[in-house]
């Protein structure tokens, strides 16, 4: 790694903290070194490799805040640990690309960034959903090619969602906000699917339907699939919200593909591996009338091929968070994670996290994943 690419903040800290991108904002950076951390950044936008990362961690460093692009396993922690490393945190909600056993065994502390991207990836989850079901990119590929002469009847049909059914595999904070807001927003049916009943949201569509019937509309219903299968079946368009690990890799495949409607409207803004591409890119190819809007691949950067030439598949570069107030709050909680293990805080144990973003932040780290493996105590008031 050229040494011009990466910039130093507050070389005399007392503390080293290397951090793998330039993040946005800048309030992140004044938690480093407000506690008095020297702070490393690589402003490279090229994904670092394992040994750049190994040759920056070098021979002392403190904490890191990496990327979701980056494979933090063996090789990672027990160069951090050997560095003198207590903290790791990944700027991104998810951590599939963290091998959390490996973090454990050499006591580095693993943190994340929940409960900040919850309404920005909802609402980008709401827009490709829009955007795939009413063929928005067909349409201004259309225009710009200047190939509009005037209205006709036919023109871009796309499918109606008022009164539909929707299905959401994964009701956890995100994929409860899509339902929510696809119910309200076009009085649309839920089914879910989930490990565990989620009856917070159960209640809610409850209520929901309560007041419709109030108003004199008729109501709407929610339930619980016993199965991927069930719901896929039944559902007019499909929200993919799990976690990514062994049970969910290829969650959509071929065969589940084709239990869906012909018509469909199949949305990923979680995990790409939940999808097999190959197959996706061949049922598309196959039924035009499906319609897919996707943030997330299989392999990114890389896209499968065949899939970029498909008319009826809306992609976007990652980017269902992608909002100022979002990234600069997940900076801010990443920054949080290292500075409050450096300083021997405790973990925070609750679900809403966003008093660390106000102006007078509890005294713990805010997202700690493996806490109570390591031995870090948990917060209590």
């Amino acid at each position: 790694m050229n040494v011009l690419e990466w910039r130093t903040y507050n070389p005399s800290g007392s503390k080293r903290i290397i951090v793998t991108k330039e993040l946005p904002g800048d309030r992140w950076l004044k938690i480093l070194q407000g506690e008095n951390f020297r702070v490393e950044v690589c402003t490279s936008t090229n994904i670092l490799s394992i040994s750049e990362i190994k040759s920056a961690i070098a021979n002392q460093c403190d904490g890191a805040i990496g990327q979701l692009t980056e494979k933090w396993g063996e090789d990672l922690f027990s160069a951090l640990a050997a560095a003198g490393g207590k903290a790791y945190s990944n700027y991104a909600v998810g951590y599939n690309n963290v091998d959390i056993a490996a973090a454990n065994k050499h006591g580095v502390a693993v943190g994340n960034t929940p409960g900040v991207l919850t309404e920005t990836t909802t609402e980008m989850t709401v827009t490709l959903t829009l955007a795939a079901t009413r063929r928005v990119v067909e349409a201004d590929t259309f225009m710009r090619a200047g190939r509009y002469t005037g209205w006709l009847p036919s023109l871009f049909l796309g499918e109606r969602l008022t009164r539909k059914k929707v299905g959401v595999i994964g009701a956890g904070r995100i994929g409860s906000a899509y339902a929510r807001a696809m119910v309200e927003g076009f009085k649309m049916n839920l089914i879910y699917h989930d490990l565990q009943p989620n009856t917070a949201l159960e209640d809610y569509i409850k209520a929901y339907s309560v007041f419709l019937e109030s108003r004199g509309e008729q109501p709407v219903s929610c339930e619980r699939a016993s199965s991927v299968e069930e719901l896929l079946q039944v559902s007019n368009v499909i929200s993919l919200h799990p976690v990514l690990d062994e049970t969910t890799r290829h969650l959509i495949n071929v065969t589940r593909l084709n239990l869906m409607k012909p018509n469909a409207i199949l949305i990923n803004a979680s995990r790409g591996p939940v999808i097999d591409e190959s197959a996706l890119v061949a049922h598309c190819q196959k039924h035009p009338e499906f319609r897919v809007g996707l943030d997330v691949f299989e392999d990114e950067p890389r896209m499968h091929q065949g899939l970029a030439e498909l008319k009826n598949v809306v992609i976007v570069p990652h980017i269902a968070s992608a909002t100022s107030w979002t990234r600069q709050g997940m900076a801010t909680l990443a920054a949080s994670n290292v500075a409050g293990i450096l300083r021997g805080h405790p973990a925070w144990q609750d679900y809403d996290i966003t008093t660390f973003l106000g102006s007078s932040p509890p005294n713990a780290a805010p997202s700690i994943i493996n806490a109570e493996a390591i031995g870090i105590p948990l917060y209590s008031n």
